[in-house]
């Protein structure tokens, strides 16, 4: 069995967004640090990053936040970007102001556009970010398109031809699948990232996205009440189905 990691107790906290290693030392000595009910006086000492460890590990009172490796879900809503340092309303703003001061930071695995809502993951293990958004990995991502115009009815087979190209690009998209809902309304799956690919693939065959919605990755589905602005930590099971 191999042998579970293990990190100074400060600074395990530290990087957490807790406080410095200083603080920390405090809080310990005033007995506000606990593992399983015991407080922990020395804050120097190495303590195994055991799964459970946030079930039982309590700082000031509250269960541990989870280790390094959350992966999370946001219901991005409309008008927020995905970044840490634009000016407006940040996707970051909608976690605990703690877990914002992480280290490794809390990033976005991929990006959504301010006018694009649904589904955003957010990590900080930086391995899996670059598996989900490497190409060679063709993770799926489905998004619900609302059109100005109504369809024409020969979109589907120019995205799934493999040999549409995009304005200003010199490489041809991968075969897409569309879903036509009704006129104006139509689901479209795409393995690339390409920068704002959606709108530009039906800005190619002569219409207008006014409306988008990112519905999934992979077998990765937005749950029903899990409302706009909203997030939820991923299990393992659930993390798996990004590339099921």
């Amino acid at each position: 069995m191999a042998k579970l990691p293990t990190a100074r107790i400060d600074k395990l906290l530290s990087s957490m967004g807790y406080g410095s290693r200083r603080e920390m030392a405090a809080l310990a000595k005033a007995g506000g640090i606990k593992l399983d009910g015991q407080a922990l006086a020395d804050v120097s000492d190495r303590i195994a990053l055991n799964p459970d460890l946030p079930q039982r590990m309590r700082v000031a009172g509250k269960a541990l936040d989870p280790l390094q490796g959350l992966v999370l879900m946001l219901n991005k809503p409309l008008g927020m970007t995905c970044s840490h340092k634009e000016e407006g309303a940040l996707v970051y703003e909608v976690l605990p102001e703690r877990w914002r001061r992480r280290d490794p930071m809390i990033s976005t695995i991929g990006r959504l556009d301010k006018q694009t809502s649904g589904l955003l993951l957010m990590t900080d293990d930086g391995a899996l970010l670059h598996r989900v958004i490497s190409p060679k990995m063709h993770v799926t991502k489905s998004y619900l398109a609302t059109l100005d115009r109504d369809l024409r009815g020969d979109e589907g087979a120019m995205f799934a031809s493999g040999e549409m190209m995009l304005e200003g690009e010199t490489k041809p998209l991968e075969p897409a699948v569309l879903e036509v809902i009704s006129e104006r309304q139509a689901r479209l799956t795409v393995t690339e990232g390409r920068y704002h690919q959606v709108r530009r693939m039906f800005a190619a065959v002569g219409n207008h996205v006014t409306a988008l919605h990112r519905e999934s990755m992979g077998r990765l589905h937005l749950p029903e009440g899990l409302d706009p602005g909203q997030t939820k930590l991923l299990d393992a099971d659930e993390i798996a189905l990004i590339f099921a």
